[in-house]
């Protein structure tokens, strides 16, 4: 990641070469020229042929958006102002607290509609034209669960991490850096930065505490009060995948080494190898748990799983012993629910109250047919069945 100007500025002031170098010539260096205007667009050498949109002042990128240049400091909040708000019209997201199996917090929040359209603006104008590793097959055009678990279909041994807090655990620095990074002035970047994160202020909590436990309530407004990644905007997906590149090039070298495939989607990481590698897979897990920490990262240590052909080994819901299938179970199930529309009325079966819940049920149906298409056909036929 490109470094900021105070940075660099601090790193030569603090280089003993350059120390002793002015201690001694001190009196004849002379700055040689100043550089006035816009910044220019700075690319790494390669994002040099990427279709970037050219914006060089933060002037410019108020213009991109048909913005005034105060109208887009608010939005960006970069003084941090939005979370002292007390009137929540005046904040730019919607919050839903929702509670893990764990008993963690998890806060979705979800941008109002123009922070919302600046965002989809950024995404699809920049983040879009960013490639990503190989390995990232979550929320990437053309892969999927099954493009995410098919390199995992049939080996000894498959490994499953997961990584805990994850949106919350990219902070607004390493955001701002990645814009930097693919050439944009600090400035420019700065804003890119604050619009794509998020410090939720602590009054947003007060009517989510009834049912939450103090101690993951008290955890929670820690680490939701530091500038993130928000989950629940269209910009945050993409950012993570990218931000990630690095560390995606170091576990996928880190497999590679070991005789072993690895993919990502979102959260969840995957290895998976032969008799050689599921010898080794528990150590192996070590080195990823260290590389992850290295990189600002904590391993949810109680979803790791080895899974061996002597059980069902299945990543994102699908299962890969075999070859790629949904569980047995899983169809099961819907099939008992078509049934049962089909013998008592879809109204018994809407128990969880879906707005369409013919739509959802047509869903299920064609994931279980883009998976396992003989058994996709069945459950097809149960539908067509059902009067709505």
């Amino acid at each position: 990641m490109r470094p900021r100007h105070s940075e660099v500025v601090a790193f030569i002031r603090n280089d003993p070469a350059f120390r002793r170098a002015w201690d001694r010539y001190g009196k004849e260096l002379a700055v040689r020229s100043w550089m006035t205007g816009p910044e220019p667009m700075l690319p790494v050498p390669a994002a040099a042929d990427w279709n970037l949109p050219r914006i060089e002042s933060k002037a410019g990128l108020a213009s991109w958006f048909n913005l005034t240049v105060d109208e887009l400091g608010w939005y960006a909040d970069l003084k941090g102002i939005n979370p002292k708000q007390r009137d929540p019209r005046l904040t730019h997201y919607h919050y839903t607290v929702l509670t893990k199996k764990s008993g963690k917090i998890r806060l979705i929040e979800s941008p109002k509609q123009h922070l919302k359209h600046m965002q989809r603006r950024i995404l699809t104008h920049i983040l879009d034209c960013v490639p990503t590793h190989p390995a990232a097959h979550g929320f990437v055009k053309g892969r999927s669960i099954q493009t995410f678990a098919s390199p995992h279909v049939g080996r000894a041994v498959v490994l499953r991490m997961d990584l805990e807090d994850f949106f919350p655990s990219f902070p607004a620095r390493r955001i701002q850096a990645f814009f930097r990074t693919i050439g944009y002035p600090e400035r420019v970047a700065d804003i890119l930065g604050g619009l794509c994160t998020n410090a939720v202020r602590f009054s947003s909590w007060k009517d989510s505490a009834l049912n939450k436990t103090p101690d993951a309530l008290n955890d929670a407004r820690r680490l939701y009060s530091r500038p993130h990644l928000p989950q629940g905007a269209p910009t945050s997906p993409a950012l993570a995948n990218l931000c990630l590149y690095r560390l995606d090039c170091r576990l996928a070298g880190l497999a590679k080494s070991a005789g072993a495939a690895y993919t990502r989607y979102a959260d969840d990481l995957a290895f998976s190898g032969d008799r050689d590698f599921a010898a080794r897979a528990e150590r192996f897990s070590t080195s990823v748990a260290a590389i992850l920490l290295e990189s600002g990262f904590a391993v949810n240590h109680h979803k790791t799983r080895v899974m061996r052909k002597g059980v069902r080994q299945h990543l994102a819901g699908l299962v890969t012993n075999e070859r790629l299938n949904v569980p047995r179970d899983d169809v099961d199930r819907l099939k008992a629910i078509l049934t049962n529309c089909i013998r008592h009325g879809w109204q018994s079966q809407n128990r969880t109250a879906h707005a369409d819940f013919r739509l959802h049920l047509a869903g299920r149906v064609a994931f279980v047919e883009s998976i396992h298409p003989v058994n996709g056909a069945k459950l097809r036929k149960l539908l067509e069945q059902i009067r709505w």
